[in-house]
């Protein structure tokens, strides 16, 4: 009689997780979250304040009710207080905690090789000799301090490139990040489009203008107004200084997220901060509002767009090169370029035009639907985790085109 297989053991390394906002962290808590449901036994390596790295180190590492063990390394978080640059600097402790977890995994998927989280995964399974994964989630940002171009450019150049160069599986968003991972030393033939996946159930419409004002009601935003809604770090890199320039008397400007724009607008008129909000408060602040917009730059195709799409919004955001593998209707989703009049002129016309609001509401709902669910994203981890494992050559994904690109 056949032993049954033990489960998959899957070590996902990020340099924040959840309660910390931002993308990737969702994307991570996500793909962990989904992974445990598919039978893999997951861990997280990932940075905690002081506090939180004494508690876990005070109780053996569980895995907690969503079956994801959560392991924190103590991190000072100065740079994205004072600066907004997120970039935790984790204590000695994040190398000893790489080989152990290295050591038990049977793949280890990095996320984003710019932070020290990666770096030390990266090498803990150099030496375990345990295969990696490496989902490279953006190319360089073009941040307005000259000093953190240079710095990224110094990382990408050394740690980046040794990891993307012995990485098993290249894990990119779109066809810029497919480039840029191919210069940077991805070796031709690793490198996979795989969109991330949002949860249609969580993230949906309001049912009723009902249920719409009892979101605003939450929130103290006004069921007189027409509200766009900004989701993200209060960070120049997000475009939230852009979108309060593009303000009118004609729509409300709601920003959830935190960061060192934060409060520039304290008492404006039409202008809503929330601060950061835990994850069912923001489905209801997608359902609150009638206008997504985020004027990013160098993201691709944000987490949060999908998100607002699956939320039955209009989206306005930036032409990004990396919507084109999508094949995204321009009728139905306003791509701009990244200026305050062109994002003055778009949300103005849609606040004018209910019946184009529903139309691309209607789409953007249709589409998020159709292309993105994380049951399905997960099982094509799973499925690049065991090529990683065996050396097998996996079936390329269809539609996108960005493997050729990178290769």
């Amino acid at each position: 009689m056949s032993t049954p297989a033990r489960p998959l053991r899957v070590l996902l390394v990020s340099h924040y997780y959840p309660p910390h906002v931002g993308g990737i962290e969702n994307v991570v808590r996500q793909e962990a979250v989904h992974l445990v449901r598919q039978g893999a036994r997951v861990t997280v390596l990932t940075s905690g304040s002081p506090a939180e790295a004494r508690a876990g180190a005070a109780a053996p590492a569980r895995p907690g009710a969503d079956g994801v063990r959560v392991v924190r390394v103590a991190a000072w978080n100065g740079l994205e207080e004072r600066w907004g640059v997120p970039f935790p600097v984790l204590s000695p402790r994040l190398l000893p905690a790489a080989l152990r977890w290295a050591r038990w995994a049977d793949v280890v998927h990095l996320h984003d090789c710019l932070y020290p989280t990666s770096w030390a995964a990266g090498a803990a399974a150099a030496v375990t000799r345990t295969p990696h994964v490496l989902t490279q989630h953006v190319a360089l940002v073009d941040h307005p301090s000259p000093l953190v171009r240079r710095a990224q450019r110094a990382v990408y150049a050394v740690a980046g490139r040794s990891l993307l160069r012995r990485a098993r599986r290249v894990i990119v968003l779109n066809s810029s990040v497919a480039g840029f991972v191919a210069e940077h030393g991805a070796r031709a033939g690793s490198v996979r489009h795989v969109p991330n996946g949002i949860d249609p159930a969580g993230f949906r419409p309001a049912g009723s203008r009902e249920e719409r004002d009892r979101a605003r009601d939450r929130f103290r935003l006004p069921r007189d107004r027409m509200l766009v809604l900004f989701v993200g770090r209060l960070v120049p890199k997000k475009g939230s200084d852009l979108l309060l320039a593009a303000a009118d008397p004609a729509y409300d400007l709601v920003f959830v997220g935190e960061g060192s724009q934060g409060g520039r607008a304290d008492g404006r008129p039409g202008v809503h901060y929330l601060g950061a909000l835990p994850p069912d408060a923001v489905t209801d602040a997608y359902r609150a509002c009638d206008i997504f917009a985020l004027p990013s730059t160098t993201e691709g195709f944000p987490l949060t767009v999908q998100e607002a799409m699956a939320s039955g919004l209009p989206v306005v955001t930036t032409d990004d090169p990396g919507y084109a593998p999508y094949g995204l209707d321009r009728d139905h989703v306003r791509l701009l370029p990244r200026d305050a009049g062109e994002l003055h002129g778009a949300l103005s016309a849609l606040a004018a035009d209910t019946p184009l609001r529903e139309r691309m509401g209607r789409y953007s709902r249709h589409y998020a639907t159709s292309c993105f669910a994380w049951p399905e994203h997960t099982r094509t981890l799973l499925g690049l985790y065991r090529c990683a494992l065996t050396g097998a050559v996996d079936e390329r994904p269809p539609g996108t085109g960005a493997e050729a690109e990178a290769a």
